[in-house]
């Protein structure tokens, strides 16, 4: 204590503890990336004080906007899994790896994107060009809109998974309908969760093997 003159173990007992000023808190890597027309918003507060993010537009961004290139760890499994989120894979040197983000300092805004539940909310597509993964816009999106990301059709059977096609993206790129995924969903043999893909359920049985 600088009053007392004196070294102790604590907190001075005569003149009582210390004013703590504390740093200013940083922004992650991937919040940092998010251009200025777009803006993350909390939809969802879980336990453990875990955020559910969603990006929304700030001003309408016009129909084959491309973003990207999608920023992750190469990864031959995921370490994080989230179910609100599009598992990406690309083709490098002849092999496929995940693009796996466990936190925010390892990727992009784009980890932020969550996935499209139907036609009607998708708003980006996914894709692979030249072993990165870009997100482009399938329609025009106005204020206050949730960006929404699924694959588009090449990249879907690239992932073993369904395309989900909107109007608006047959004068971008037509391309000849895909086979439909099996009614049967794929279950996982530890915990019987069900997954509407393989894909899915791979990235998803990678978790039970980390906990091994």
């Amino acid at each position: 204590c600088e009053d007392c003159g004196k070294s102790l173990i604590g907190e001075c007992k005569l003149h009582g503890p210390l004013i703590r000023a504390k740093d200013r808190v940083i922004p992650s890597r991937a919040r940092l990336t998010l251009p200025h027309y777009l803006t993350l918003r909390v939809l969802e507060l879980r336990a453990g004080n875990q955020q559910i993010l969603g990006v929304f537009a700030k001003k309408v961004i016009q129909k084959r906007t491309q973003f990207g290139p999608y920023v992750g760890q190469l990864s031959t499994k995921l370490t994080c899994y989230d179910e609100s989120r599009l598992v990406l894979q690309v083709l490098k040197d002849g092999g496929k790896y995940f693009l796996d983000t466990p936190n925010e300092d390892c990727g992009n805004w784009m980890m932020f994107v969550r996935l499209a539940r139907n036609q009607e909310e998708q708003t980006l597509v996914a894709y692979q060009h030249c072993g990165e993964v870009y997100f482009t816009t399938v329609k025009p999106i106005e204020p206050h809109t949730e960006l929404k990301v699924w694959y588009a059709a090449d990249y879907a059977k690239f992932m073993e998974a369904s395309a989900v096609f909107i109007k608006e993206e047959s004068d971008v790129c037509p391309l000849p309908p895909v086979a439909k995924e099996p009614v049967d969903p794929w279950i996982c043999s530890s915990c019987r969760s069900s997954f509407a893909t393989f894909a899915l359920l791979e990235s998803h049985q990678c978790i039970h093997k980390d906990r091994v």
